[in-house]
């Protein structure tokens, strides 16, 4: 018995025939009209379900207008340029420094300048086009072995650009080396 079948108690249809197992299988240009009838017909149901997640996404959904004057704060992703095994990311800055908004340019555009008063300056933070930056490793502080079930693996404490001592993260050596062999 397949896993479907003993899922939902009926034989998996294929996509070729989406008949009934129990009809004759019809051979030829009536084929081939049923499924593209049963194609439009799915198209159709997806595009009315997608319709309606739109329409209850807009009742939530608001357009923000500023003001000339108003002070707002630049959203920025961390990317980090290895996968890690804490989960410190999710903490880095989402958001930096007050902007002032001098002059709206389009309908969701605005020039702006920083406010130096604010404790976090965006010289800190080298920032590309899409609004990311990368955190690079600074310096190898500590390294250990870990001991899984099945084998060994060799951890290095890594202190990354932008963060403090007490951030840094254990990394796999194995992985450090590959990205980032000046290190070592």
């Amino acid at each position: 018995m397949a896993p479907f079948e003993a899922l939902y108690g009926r034989k998996c249809r294929s996509l070729i025939c989406w008949n009934d197992i129990s009809e004759t299988m019809i051979l030829g240009h009536q084929m081939i009209e049923d499924t593209v009838k049963q194609v439009r017909e799915i198209q159709a149901k997806i595009q009315a379900a997608q319709d309606r997640k739109k329409s209850y996404a807009d009742l939530k959904r608001r357009e923000e207008e500023f003001k000339i004057g108003d002070k707002v704060l630049l959203k920025v992703s961390p990317m980090k340029g290895v996968m890690r095994f804490g989960k410190k990311g999710k903490l880095s800055p989402k958001y930096i420094v007050p902007y002032e908004i001098l002059q709206r340019t389009g309908k969701v555009a605005y020039r702006y300048i920083p406010d130096k008063l604010h404790v976090l300056q965006p010289e800190t933070i080298e920032i590309d086009q899409s609004l990311t930056y990368e955190e690079k490793p600074v310096k190898i502080l500590d390294s250990k072995v870990c001991s899984t079930r099945n084998k060994n693996v060799k951890i290095v404490k890594v202190l990354w650009s932008n963060q403090e001592y007490k951030e840094a993260t254990w990394e796999a050596e194995d992985e450090m080396k590959k990205k980032y062999s000046e290190l070592f």
